[in-house]
Parts: structure tokens; sequence; C-alpha cells
């Protein structure tokens, strides 16, 4: 899969000393979802005021196939079909001394749409599914303004991933 870009704090407005970190690694599976209306899922987490592409964590002994399809069945309620990669990105977050590697792809959804199962994390975080065209979620993305640490990186990670998909003419 294409490398899309490494982001750095630089990226997301944090200007420190750099030092020499060992970096534990986080793997990760998003998904640019459609459903038959052409309309994008995107998450918001209303908590921390920013959106983001459905996925997450890749579980020991599962693929990131099978990680994707767990993630966006919890987080939208969708079994899904994946149609392509739109790339990777990796994301060094300093101040957790992590790197995380976001594996996204593209996809329809397959069948009914059920109830979303968020976990108690992602209901404490007041996780909030909605469907938007395509460019009113980079829109939705390019305006977000998170204010935490995470946040920040996650609105670079999921920005990118879209325009990058608009690149490629997903």
């Amino acid at each position: 899969m294409k490398l899309i870009k490494e982001i750095y704090e630089k990226h997301i407005g944090i200007n420190k000393k750099a030092e020499d970190i060992s970096y534990k690694v986080r793997k990760a599976a998003r998904t640019i979802l459609f459903d038959s209306c052409g309309k994008v899922a995107i998450l918001y987490v209303s908590k921390d005021h920013y959106h983001k592409l459905p996925g997450g964590g890749i579980e020991l002994g599962e693929n990131i196939e099978e990680a994707l399809k767990r993630e966006v069945k919890e987080e939208v309620g969708a079994d899904i079909e994946t149609l392509g990669e739109v790339g990777t990105i990796l994301e060094f977050r300093d101040d957790f001394k992590q790197l995380q590697i976001s594996y996204c792809y593209y996809s329809r959804v397959v069948g009914k749409i059920q109830k979303p199962s968020y976990t108690k994390e992602e209901i404490e975080c007041g996780f909030i599914l909605k469907w938007m065209d395509f460019d009113e979620a980079i829109l939705t993305l390019e305006k977000d303004e998170p204010d935490k640490y995470m946040g920040k990186f996650i609105k670079e990670r999921d920005k990118t991933f879209l325009l990058e998909a608009k690149k490629l003419g997903i």
C-alpha cells in the first residue's frame, strides 16, 4: 500500500525540540465508506469537536481486513465490501511515544445498516454517526479545530485520506 504522508507534531502546530524516542507501534484500519446514495460515513466526536473516518486498531490475531470489517460493524452498524486502497499514513505521536500506522481503504455498505455498537470509550467521547456528500466531508474535516493532541492528529490524518481519495478519483 502506498505511503501518503508521515505526520509529525510540527504538522499539527506543535514545535518543540526534537528528541530521540522509542515508539510503540499501533496499527489501525480505516475506510472511506459509501452508502447506496453515495454518501460517506463520518463519525463526529462531540466531546472533542472533531470528525473522523470509521475504523480503529488492529487486534492481536486479526489481519487488516478483519479489523476493518469489525470496526465498521461496531462504529457504523454495517457490513462492507472493500473496493480498493487509498494508502497508508504514519503518525509520530511523541507525547504518547506511539507510532500509529493507519491503512485506509474505500468501501461500500452491503445490506442493511444496523445500529452502531459503540464501546464505553466511544460513548463517553460522544460518537455520532453522520452521512455526508464526499466534498462536504472534506470541508467538514478542514473546518474542524480540535484542541486536544489526539484530535489534531486524527483531523490531519483523515483529511489527508479524503483528499488523497479525491485525487485518485474515488
